[in-house]
């Protein structure tokens, strides 16, 4: 429904426009890489106070004088906007600006249950990080802009929130990692795993909710109803759990859940005393991620550990066991993002490798062009599990070199829709479909792969690959754990030779 028919709606470059002017305010008084703490609560405070007050519109336009507030919460209204909190009352104050937000941002989210956190934690009122004038042009730039139904579609909104998440990562550097995973990457993984509507989905590592956006457009795209989908996102950041909840919101979605914690320490998604299980399992962890909490798995009361505990200082196959702890038995299937060096570092990581592949859980190992990420230019490969693989691809993994596959980039390579769909081919048929120089695959034979000590190197099975390069974080973390062996056997030792009565 149309409340203003005159309306003049934005385009998607004039939102885009507005939106980086509203991060331009900001430069100078705050580091680049912090735009979006401060950005993304302001422009969800518009949406939400915008859409109140078309809403409001609306129901007084059906309802006239017999409009209850009763009526208008329970049948127009999906957010309460108390009294004195609405975006006028906030850009209306003279002095002390960032006070009013603050307990105008604190008083809506105490309103309204579902919007806890969705604000983050900025310190509005504090004037040393943000300065007052600083403030005020990053409301003044927002203010002409309306962001209701009838000047932004919800795709319109949602991709502009998109474009805001680029470019902070583009300004963020190799800390955009912790939240922001290329789209093109999102896209291959979501359509390998072929999310289905009434799909439970799970990300452990959420970031800024891309993922389960992509699995809303997977689904949607297909002709399926995304409202049947139950999204579900675990992020240990305040900040970008908040970021998720927007994203989520901004792209027209109600039901679902982000939990804000530390996945491998406090898993918020379980049931009856174990860890829930859901039909997809899709993210783009943290790599090699050190102090991730070992020591509490050697007992951990959720059955994550299906093999043995992974290095304390490498947590790369804590969110691999993770991930199928969690898929489902009969539908349940993994896709996850990981360095190379999962595939072939020994020590505790081999041993668990060789475990998994018994038994006979892997899939397939996509390896994926190098540079594609914000955060590392190492290559990344993609890893897909399977609770119940298919009749012909029991007992064997499909790996695939789609290194030679992308766009070249000034900072960053890409994929384009075509190499997307070069890798899905190969991925789904098993098929060689571009020829030389393009995607090539294999099978292989878990009796090869077990004759080669279970490495997974792809460069072991398709000839074309090009030798992993060294994950020096990888090595390092192993080096680590190694020297800590040694110097754990080393104090046995030293302790039975004076107990023996020798001076060690």
């Amino acid at each position: 429904m149309t409340i203003n028919g005159n309306a003049q709606r934005l385009t998607q470059p004039e939102l885009e426009r507005t939106l980086w002017a509203a991060a331009n305010a900001l430069r100078g008084p705050v580091d680049a890489g912090d735009f979006k703490a401060y950005v993304f609560p302001v422009m969800f405070f518009k949406w939400v106070s915008d859409n109140w007050d078309y809403r409001h519109a609306r129901a007084v336009s059906d309802w006239g004088d017999d409009l209850t507030p009763e009526i208008e919460c329970a049948d127009y209204q999906p957010f309460v906007v108390p009294n004195g909190c609405h975006w006028s009352d906030v850009h209306g104050t003279a002095v002390n600006v960032g006070a009013k937000l603050g307990d105008a941002l604190d008083r809506i989210q105490e309103a309204n249950r579902d919007l806890a956190g969705v604000f983050g934690d900025v310190q509005w009122a504090n004037t040393d990080r943000l300065p007052e004038s600083a403030l005020t042009a990053l409301l003044d730039t927002f203010h002409p802009v309306r962001l209701d139904p009838d000047h932004v579609s919800g795709d319109l909104l949602g991709n502009a929130y998109e474009y805001l998440l680029r470019e902070f990562a583009e300004a963020s550097g190799k800390k955009a990692g912790e939240f922001f995973t290329p789209r093109h990457v999102v896209h291959l993984l979501v359509k390998i795993l072929d999310p289905k509507p009434g799909d439970e989905v799970v990300d452990p590592a959420c970031g800024s909710g891309g993922m389960l956006v992509e699995t809303v457009n997977a689904v949607r795209g297909s002709g399926g109803n995304p409202d049947s989908l139950r999204l579900h996102g675990q992020e240990i950041n305040l900040t970008t759990s908040a970021i998720a909840k927007m994203n989520l919101y901004l792209h027209g979605l109600e039901d679902f859940e982000i939990r804000r914690g530390d996945t491998f320490r406090d898993p918020k998604f379980t049931e009856r005393g174990r860890l829930r299980r859901f039909d997809v399992v899709i993210a783009n962890p943290p790599f090699s991620l050190q102090n991730w909490g070992a020591s509490a798995w050697a007992n951990d009361p959720w059955g994550r550990v299906l093999c043995e505990v992974p290095p304390a200082k490498n947590g790369d196959y804590a969110w691999i066991q993770h991930m199928i702890a969690s898929m489902k038995d009969d539908t349940g299937r993994v896709g996850v993002v990981m360095p190379h060096g999962v595939l072939f570092r020994g020590g505790k990581e081999g041993e668990i490798r060789r475990c998994l592949l018994e038994k006979d859980l892997l899939e397939a190992v996509i390896g994926l062009p190098n540079n594609l990420f914000y955060s590392t230019s190492i290559p990344v490969c993609l890893l897909i599990w399977r609770r119940t693989k298919a009749e012909g691809r029991k007992r064997r993994v499909l790996f695939v070199d789609a290194s030679k596959r992308f766009l070249p980039g000034k900072n960053q390579n890409s994929l384009s829709d075509a190499d997307v769909e070069a890798v899905h081919a190969a991925y789904v048929r098993g098929e060689d479909i571009d020829g030389d120089g393009g995607v090539n695959l294999r099978f292989v034979t878990l009796d090869e792969i077990a004759g080669n000590n279970f490495d997974l190197n792809i460069g072991r099975y398709i000839q074309s690959a090009a030798t992993a390069e060294v994950d020096v974080e990888a090595a390092l973390a192993a080096y680590r754990d190694a020297r800590e062996e040694l110097r754990a056997a080393e104090r046995v030792l030293d302790a039975k030779l004076k107990a023996a009565g020798f001076d060690a």
